[in-house]
């Protein structure tokens, strides 16, 4: 029997699953993960034949095929990552571990070098926004994926705007290491203390339907509606002494998903089935195992995840220069003893309902908003001098270069998310005008 299959004793066999991520620092590497949502010339969405077309076109190149049911869902290749659908068709590269950001960014303008071409053959543009900005939500084909079949059933009775995040929205995500569990769990508190902060940042999605929303960024509004049991910030991280416990209690009050057998996504037919229940009397004649822990630790989504290494998730996808610059700031901030201490000094003082406040706030406010009676804007700027301090002190000058787009963005106080609303303004909202302004390159 293998570990992922072997059944899982108690809590304990879960918190042990974190404590496996541990590695020297020596050893600590960057992930890099970038969604892209692409569009015809008209603004349609694409099709899952065109998108298999591109993925077909990208096997021949050297990548290995993953199917479901003989649909071409994924392709891996090695020390490149995955390619990976989302519900909506969008295409996600999550690069493999690197030693530094600048090393996962490269890696991830080599995929982007490869596969822009290829659309481009096939009369697609992937845009360099968080939120599609044409058509509606019904104009969307679903994915041909099982996982994807079971969460659009379950997540609209959480939130009113779950099937938009699922179909219509893109971020760009970094991935980071721990030595331990102090470090973990200070990494998790920082990175969902500078949430706001970072999406008000990166905002790039203020289009819905095809019109200025009044959000700067309104993939991250449809995260508000999704399902508050598994999304948001996650209040015991401000905790004195969180420990990795705290963070497999919270998960295992979340209701799960499904459970995957015999290669199959099996839902639990409207039961409200948490983890804490299924590990105690399982279901079905199905317990718990090990796999179904990395499983279900995969369908939470809080700003900032724990799985066997930390994922921050706050940024809209953007133009190839933000995407860049999201690693490097993070790495800059978590990497670096000092400048992980000065990024919590900046935001340690806020109450938690403060925090809150901000959090449901920034989707529309962005860098104008305002929290504890500061505003947003200042800190964001502080925040960025802190990464950059870090990342020269970790060696890196040219991580520190990639910042630029960042602090074009601090010295005006304009978003990309204000450029696309100029764009839009420029075009008269004309779709293939717009797509030309706004595609990836």
């Amino acid at each position: 029997m293998t570990d992922a299959a072997r059944p899982i004793a108690d809590v304990d066999e879960l918190v042990a699953h974190f404590r496996a991520g541990e590695k020297p620092a020596a050893e600590a590497r960057v992930g890099m993960e970038h969604e892209k949502i692409g569009v015809f010339s008209d603004g349609r969405a694409v099709d899952y034949e065109t998108i298999r077309r591109l993925l077909e076109a990208m096997a021949a190149r050297g990548w290995t095929r993953t199917e479901e049911h003989g649909r071409l869902i994924a392709l891996e290749r090695a020390t490149c990552g995955t390619i990976t659908l989302e519900p909506g068709g969008q295409v996600e590269h999550s690069g493999a571990p690197w030693p530094s950001a600048v090393k996962a960014v490269r890696d991830n303008d080599k995929h982007m070098d490869e596969l822009l071409p290829i659309a481009d053959e096939l009369g697609v543009s992937f845009l360099g926004v968080g939120f599609r900005p044409f058509g509606r939500l019904d104009d969307v084909p679903w994915m041909p994926k099982g996982r994807y079949r079971v969460m659009r059933e379950f997540l609209p009775r959480r939130g009113r705007l779950a099937h938009e995040m699922m179909k219509r929205t893109a971020t760009v995500q970094a991935n980071f290491d721990y030595t331990d569990e102090d470090d973990a769990m200070a990494k998790l508190r920082v990175g969902l203390s500078l949430s706001s902060l970072v999406t008000s940042l990166f905002a790039a999605s203020p289009l819905v339907d095809g019109q200025p929303s009044g959000y700067q960024s309104y993939r991250a509004a449809c995260w508000l509606e999704c399902d508050p049991d598994r999304c948001g910030i996650l209040p015991f991280a401000f905790r004195e002494g969180a420990r990795f416990r705290d963070y497999a209690e919270w998960a295992l009050d979340v209701p799960m998903f499904f459970i995957h057998r015999g290669g199959e996504y099996r839902d639990f037919g409207g039961e409200r089935v948490t983890f804490r229940r299924f590990l105690a009397d399982g279901w079905q004649g199905e317990r718990a195992v090990a796999h179904d822990w990395e499983l279900h630790l995969s369908t939470l989504f809080p700003e900032v995840r724990l799985k066997r290494y930390v994922e921050v998730r706050q940024a809209d996808a953007s133009t190839r220069e933000l995407a860049r610059a999201l690693p490097c700031l993070w790495r800059g901030v978590l990497y670096d003893a000092d400048a992980r201490a000065a990024a919590w000094q900046l935001t340690a003082g806020w109450p938690l309902d403060e925090r809150l406040a901000l959090y449901r706030d920034t989707p529309r406010a962005g860098l104008r908003g305002a929290v504890a009676g500061r505003p947003i804007l200042p800190l964001a700027r502080e925040l960025v001098a802190i990464a950059r301090a870090g990342l020269l002190r970790l060696g890196s000058a040219e991580g520190a270069a990639m910042l630029a787009p960042l602090d074009e963005i601090l010295a005006t106080g304009r978003t990309h998310a204000d450029h696309i609303l100029a764009e839009h303004a420029r075009t008269a909202g004309d779709p293939a005008r717009l797509i030309e302004s706004l595609k990836l390159r």
